[in-house]
């Protein structure tokens, strides 16, 4: 299938182009990639035959590119579309696994069957009908060996002469009816031995299919995992197999927009500008995705990929990693009475070392105060929340908090500004259970079945320039449990400001821990994040 180059608008064909590529993992989408975006949504929704798939979701990719007489566009979708891997408006899979004839598509029938013979077999496992015969018959013997024991037992309690005389018939008795329950026993699983034969053929059948299954499964995916095979700006390609090494790809590795936008630009010689993806339709189950919001590239199935493929291209420095020296100076030292501080952290710290060898509260209070021992960090704040936090000077003192947090002895406030008003004074439980999304971490997600319970107290404070200030207490202290809460629908469908994760990314996040309170002592911290 060949590529299509889309014409961008002309009121913006002459905008400035970027100077480097977009940083996947957060950006803001340039006003060449909106442009773009708005006609990918004009055109599909002219195609009312995807409506009603639309509206259940799906992610779309816009990549603007440079060529011989100017700038153009790609555009993608992620997985299928119409139960179509390929649609002529917008660029090939990287790997077609639904094209006829395909190897995938043939062995996937193959193992399809297997299945299918698997399922019918399972239904004719039947034990033999004497089973039930034997469990009644042995039943039956059991209570007369129960009733043949008391009526013993109860001779023994005689202490006439005559009795003790009998002990020993009374002994041989009893051996005699276990002996007959042994033999009684064995017989009938002889009987259903015989009677089982074609159930055994049936079993070993189904167990020699299931490893069969198994194998060819597996040999499959790792067939599947070498035919994805992406290019970077260097021309260098590599496999999912090679790019995830030594873990396993994650199911659908590769099928995303990032990586569809940038192969089909590389193998087709034009040179990428910048990127942007955006969601479209209703938020999926459990997440929270909103319609027109642009979205970063995921982390578990699209990191590996991209830090291969985004190689030769001048791609911008991490937003999140600029200005991280200067946060030092913001990182204040409120309370410290040698065993305990409290400290207040700005928006945009780590609270502990990460990956990056960023600032962090950790360091930076190791340095600050060099006597101190012990983990230090007795709670968390995100990275893009600002506010007060419990720091342990002792080994002694860590140990007392962490009790004090796992008995829920710690109450904590945060102000928060929401993206929406909400009536003032109004205010409730929110209750709904989460969990990491191992397919984007650090997202979370709403499960009812999987997810850890969480529940929220919050309270409209008052609105200020069309949003809702609220003061938010976390009765549970779940990870991103306040931004999901405040942004998903079955909550209050109503984002944090600044939430680039769960709603739309502004200067920061507008999220403040804003007091905390503990063996009555309250230390308050006030910012005005209106």
């Amino acid at each position: 299938m060949a590529v299509t180059l889309h014409s961008l608008p002309s009121c913006v064909e002459k905008a400035n182009a970027p100077k480097q590529f977009t940083y996947p993992f957060c950006y803001e989408p340039h006003p060449l990639c909106i442009a773009a975006a708005d006609e990918v949504r004009r055109y599909i929704s002219r195609h009312t035959e995807w409506h009603e798939e639309l509206q259940r979701g799906k992610m779309f990719g816009v990549l603007i590119v440079k060529t011989l007489n100017g700038l153009g566009f790609l555009a993608a979708f992620s997985g299928t579309l119409d139960g179509k891997t390929q649609h002529e408006y917008f660029v090939p899979p990287v790997f077609d696994l639904m094209a006829p004839g395909c190897y995938f598509q043939e062995e996937e029938a193959a193992i399809s069957d297997i299945n299918r013979r698997i399922s019918l077999l399972e239904s004719t496992m039947q034990p033999s009908p004497l089973r039930r015969q034997m469990d009644e018959e042995l039943a039956a013997y059991r209570r007369f060996m129960q009733q043949s024991k008391a009526e013993r037992d109860a001779k023994r309690q005689n202490c006439s002469s005559e009795a003790k005389d009998d002990s020993g018939l009374l002994i041989k008795e009893s051996q005699h009816q276990k002996a007959e329950y042994r033999r009684l026993k064995q017989a009938w699983e002889q009987r259903i031995f015989a009677d089982e034969a074609a159930l055994r053929e049936r079993q070993e059948e189904m167990a020699r299919l299931q490893a069969e299954r198994y194998e060819r499964s597996n040999a499959l995916q790792q067939w599947l995992f070498r035919q994805f095979s992406f290019l970077n700006a260097q021309g260098k390609a590599c496999s999912l197999t090679e790019l995830f090494a030594p873990a396993v790809p994650p199911a659908g590795a590769g099928e995303c927009c990032a990586p569809r936008l940038l192969q089909a630009a590389y193998k087709e010689g034009l040179q990428p500008l910048c990127m942007a993806e955006f969601w479209v339709g209703a938020s999926p189950k459990g997440e929270v995705r909103r319609d027109g919001h642009y979205y970063p590239s995921c982390n578990s199935k699209c990191r590996p990929i991209l830090r291969h493929m985004l190689r030769g291209l001048d791609v911008e420095p991490n937003p999140l990693l600029a200005g991280q020296e200067e946060l030092l100076s913001q990182l204040h030292i409120i309370y410290n009475d040698g065993e305990m501080a409290v400290v207040s952290k700005p928006a945009g710290m780590l609270s502990v070392p990460g990956k990056d060898e960023l600032p962090n509260v950790q360091d930076a209070i190791r340095k600050t105060i060099p006597s101190a021992e012990g983990p230090l960090i007795v709670h968390r704040l995100d990275m893009d929340t600002s506010g007060l936090m419990l720091v342990a000077l002792t080994d002694k003192k860590y140990h007392e908090l962490q009790t004090l947090f796992l008995h829920r002895k710690v109450h904590k406030v945060y102000h928060a500004l929401l993206e929406r008003e909400m009536p003032v004074g109004q205010e409730g439980d929110i209750r709904l259970p989460l969990r990491p999304d191992i397919d984007d971490r650090p997202r979370q997600m709403v499960d009812e079945q999987n997810g850890k319970p969480a529940l929220t107290h919050y309270r409209v404070l008052a609105n200020r320039g069309g949003r809702a200030l609220l003061e938010l207490q976390p009765i549970t202290g779940r990870t991103h449990q306040l931004r999901v809460h405040c942004a998903h629908p079955l909550g209050l469908n109503n984002p944090i400001v600044g939430d680039r994760l769960y709603g739309k990314p502004a200067e920061r996040l507008m999220l403040h821990a804003y007091s905390i309170t503990f063996e009555g002592k309250t230390f308050e911290d006030e910012e005005d994040i209106t």
